[in-house]
């Protein structure tokens, strides 16, 4: 039996839709992150995005839903970077594992994490949405904190609390934890600041590999040093 093709118009349709909605989502996403969901206005996206504001709510509804919306397609972005080393590493958790193991999966972790954000070009953007999020406790909060936040900070306390020698994880390891993945927003929101601080142009290779190699001492050091 022969297939069925699409159209070639259809086809051409069905691109220019999703160049739209990905339009609007970029759009979003810098307007959210920069104003929140209160400040932020569908008619000034749609401007952005070029699109006219009946298109935006033909592809995402209202407001809240395009809000989620930009909180899944981070949550999409960052699994796509980050989930075959995330999943690897949760199996490690599941098995016996040395404090030296541990660290050495923790810096695997740690480092693409901090990689994604400072390497991708819109990193900057979605880290700024997910920390205002965080703080404001918005309409994508569930999606954020569940998928994406409370997840990987508690696989990041597992690792710490495996490189501490503990059996389970404890609250000292989650407040390392805690600590250690909001260090990375130095290089991400707050990237300026950073930057200007450490008299750098930019965040080249060469000089995030220096961030990189601060990282990896740090977690060195956990478990090490317990206090008393």
């Amino acid at each position: 039996m022969n297939s069925v093709r699409k159209p070639a118009a259809s086809r051409e349709g069905y691109r220019k839709g999703d160049e739209a909605r990905q339009r609007i989502l970029a759009a979003a996403l810098q307007a959210f992150g920069a104003h929140g969901f209160k400040g932020a206005t569908t008619r000034q996206i749609a401007e952005d995005a070029e699109v006219n504001l009946p298109a935006l709510q033909y592809y995402f509804g209202d407001k809240e839903g395009l809000y989620r919306a930009c909180a899944r397609e981070i949550v999409e972005r960052y699994e796509k970077h980050m989930l075959p080393l995330v999943a690897n590493a949760f199996r490690e958790t599941q098995n016996a594992m040395s404090p030296a193991k541990a660290r050495e999966q923790l810096k695997k972790v740690v480092g693409a994490l901090a990689s994604l954000l400072v390497d991708h070009d819109q990193a900057e953007i979605w880290s700024a949405f997910v920390l205002r999020e965080m703080a404001e406790s918005g309409p994508a909060f569930k999606i954020l904190y569940e998928q994406l936040w409370a997840p990987g900070v508690e696989l990041t306390a597992s690792l710490v609390s495996r490189a501490m020698g503990e059996r389970s994880v404890s609250q000292a390891a989650r407040i390392e934890a805690l600590m250690l993945i909001s260090s990375l927003s130095a290089f991400s929101t707050a990237r300026p600041v950073s930057l200007k601080y450490l008299h750098w142009p930019d965040a080249s290779e060469a000089r995030f590999a220096r961030v990189r190699a601060v990282l990896d001492a740090q977690i060195d050091r956990i478990g090490l040093a317990a206090p008393k």
